[in-house]
């Protein structure tokens, strides 16, 4: 659904200390852009480079610059303003607005919303609100786990066992995310958030046993609102044709939302251990952050020892031909 600015209003209304005024119309308008900026020099005549699309947000310096001119002026260059479609305008520190400016604004139908929060303190919570809002997202089949401080999502065909994997890893003492049905958005560059359905967020389904409520079972502590996925497991029915990684070293990939992120295929067969393997990964992966890579340096290190090995009979046969 897009953003409107009555959404935003309903959403953010208290954390911004909003009070609506303008037009009541403007309410409906649509919110295009995940910017919110000053309109600069537009409220001085000049829309040559005007970004109408954002969030318009006037602080003392527009509004002291606005009162500062003489009433015709004011009233022509905010009716040239209010003429774009533009989806609100915000006025910080609670100021009152400029005389003409209500007016203009219900006549063009823009909705006026002054914040009681200072300018910077303003920008600081609406910047990640309307990033949150304008970035990618996608819905993926699967189970999310903070095992460890270390997003886990875990991935396979349905029945395979990801919710009694995860059951298990909250019974250890880890936190449940998501089961089933996982939202994930982008953050920035590099970073995917995900977080569970607000209808199904904690509730798991075990089959044979039905819904279960993680939280209510297990405690406030079992589980979380989001975590950043950080590796992907998929879980796989165990083939003898099956090609794995057995050293680490040829480390898989997927893209999720343009960010790619390791992935590690886990074949199932009766007696594994699949739990401790998803703390292993865990740990495994908090052990890469500090520099420590068991498959690169086993790797090193058998190269040293064949490169002793070598030299070695190289000095052998020398020797034997003196």
């Amino acid at each position: 659904m897009p953003l409107t600015v009555r959404g935003l209003v309903e959403r953010m209304g208290e954390a911004l200390a909003l009070t609506v005024k303008g037009s009541p119309e403007g309410l409906a308008r649509e919110i295009p852009s995940s910017d919110a900026s000053g309109p600069g020099l537009v409220l001085a005549g000049y829309t040559g480079r005007f970004v109408h699309q954002r969030v318009q947000v006037l602080g003392e310096t527009e509004v002291t610059y606005l009162n500062a001119l003489d009433a015709d002026t004011r009233r022509a260059n905010l009716r040239t303003y209010l003429g774009y479609p533009i989806p609100c305008v915000m006025v910080t520190k609670g100021q009152a607005l400029p005389d003409g400016m209500e007016e203009e604004a219900r006549r063009a139908g823009v909705a006026i919303l002054v914040s009681a929060l200072n300018t910077r303190e303003f920008y600081r919570l609406i910047t990640p609100f309307l990033e949150n809002e304008f970035s990618p997202a996608l819905s993926l089949h699967g189970s999310l786990a903070d095992v460890f401080g270390v997003g886990l999502l875990f991935t396979g065909e349905s029945g395979i066992g990801k919710s009694e994997c995860v059951l298990d890893l909250v019974e250890r003492g880890h936190r449940l995310v998501a089961d089933d049905l996982v939202l994930a958005h982008r953050k920035g560059a590099d970073v995917i958030i995900g977080r569970g359905h607000e209808l199904q967020r904690h509730f798991m389904e075990i089959r044979g046993v039905g819904l279960i409520d993680i939280s209510a079972i297990f405690g406030i502590h079992s589980v979380r609102q989001q975590k950043r996925i950080e590796v992907v497991v998929d879980l796989v029915v165990w083939d003898k044709s099956l090609q794995v990684d057995r050293t680490g070293l040829d480390g898989q990939t997927v893209s999720i939302l343009g960010v790619d992120l390791p992935k590690i295929t886990v074949p199932l067969n009766p007696g594994k251990n699949i739990t401790v393997i998803s703390e292993v990964i865990a740990m495994n992966h908090l052990l890469r952050y500090t520099g420590v890579d068991a498959a690169h340096a086993f790797n090193e290190r058998l190269k040293e020892k064949m490169v002793r090995r070598s030299g070695d009979v190289r000095k052998y046969l020398l020797d034997d031909d003196e």
